[in-house]
């Protein structure tokens, strides 16, 4: 494989540390911008944990990692010419519609305003490829087997600018500016996320014998492990057969949040599940179709769910951090 020099924007995020790190391994000269926010909302004891530990994955590149608002036009202009990277793995964003929900300006500034100087930068230091991570929130409501050529119907602010980054990437390369390849994933989950989303907040709660709140006993997500979710963005970045496509990346296999909070208990040994209305402010989503991403990037997501679970409620256990807290 010939190696690259590859910038990878919210390097230090979930599933970012985990690409880095499989860059790093292929050998790849890799660069991190990264602004390490708190979102207003994660606890800076919680974050400086984080942090600590995703540095502790990828030491070996903590003289070119850099503390950059993608926001700061400057900033990512300075990265792009000291690094000449040929290929931009994009993946700082507002992580989820919560957070923009809570500060909608802040969250446009970092998707929409971010995006656009990162775009600028990678046309006028000639990056050849540029991948961005959106979401499978750009397809609104959807049952199982969406493919990526399906209609796009986003609720909500986050999913309205991640479809509309993706539009924007793409007239990026009809301007002959770069390629790029857009991936869609999906509820990813695993060792060193944050506390508040889904997953993280059932198995602590477990893990302390609270009660796990169930927001529709029929809504389903298509849960994926995140050492899956970093393969499939990795090997999207470095086959040119992806270029100028879009992938789901994903389990491709749908679970009730029901079934996941039961599981997050039956793991645990610990806990009650209590059942509410679903949630108005977030789609109806299903499973989506991985075929492509089989076909043109040789994805094979191994990890399901319950060998998934496990594994993160090991970490939970064996956390400095999180041992203390959930007892």
């Amino acid at each position: 494989m010939e190696k690259s020099k590859i910038l990878v924007t919210g390097g230090l995020g979930l599933i970012g540390t985990h690409v880095v790190r499989r860059l790093l391994d292929q050998g790849h000269e890799v660069s991190v911008i990264d602004t390490q926010t708190d979102y207003g909302m994660i606890p800076q004891d919680e974050l400086n944990y984080l942090m600590t530990e995703r540095r502790a994955r990828i030491p070996e590149i903590e003289n070119r990692t850099h503390k950059i608002d993608i926001a700061d036009r400057e900033g990512v202009d300075w990265v792009m010419r000291e690094y000449d990277p040929a290929i931009v793995i994009h993946m700082a964003s507002f992580p989820r519609q919560k957070v923009v929900n809570v500060n909608p300006q802040l969250g446009s500034r970092a998707m929409s305003e971010g995006l656009l100087n990162l775009c600028e930068a990678a046309k006028n230091h000639r990056v050849c490829k540029f991948v961005y991570i959106s979401s499978s929130m750009v397809y609104g409501d959807f049952t199982d087997d969406v493919t990526e050529d399906a209609p796009c119907r986003p609720q909500g602010q986050y999913g309205i600018m991640k479809l509309a980054g993706e539009w924007l990437v793409r007239d990026y390369t009809r301007r002959g500016c770069f390629d790029h390849v857009i991936i869609r994933p999906s509820a990813v989950y695993g060792p060193l996320d944050v506390k508040d989303r889904v997953i993280s907040k059932f198995m602590l709660a477990a893990m302390r014998g609270q009660t796990l709140k169930v927001n529709g006993p029929q809504e389903t997500l298509d849960f994926t492990y995140v050492e899956d979710a970093a393969d499939g963005v990795v090997a999207a970045a470095m086959r040119s057969q992806a270029n100028n496509h879009t992938y789901n990346i994903t389990k491709n296999h749908s679970w009730s949040l029901l079934d996941a909070a039961n599981l997050a208990v039956r793991i645990a040994g610990r806990g009650n599940v209590e059942v509410r209305d679903r949630d108005p402010d977030f789609p109806s989503r299903g499973a989506l179709n991985i075929d492509a991403a089989r076909r043109d990037l040789g994805f094979d997501p191994k990890v399901d769910i319950e060998e998934g679970f496990q594994q993160y409620h090991e970490w939970f256990v064996n956390s400095v951090y999180w041992s203390k807290k959930t007892v």
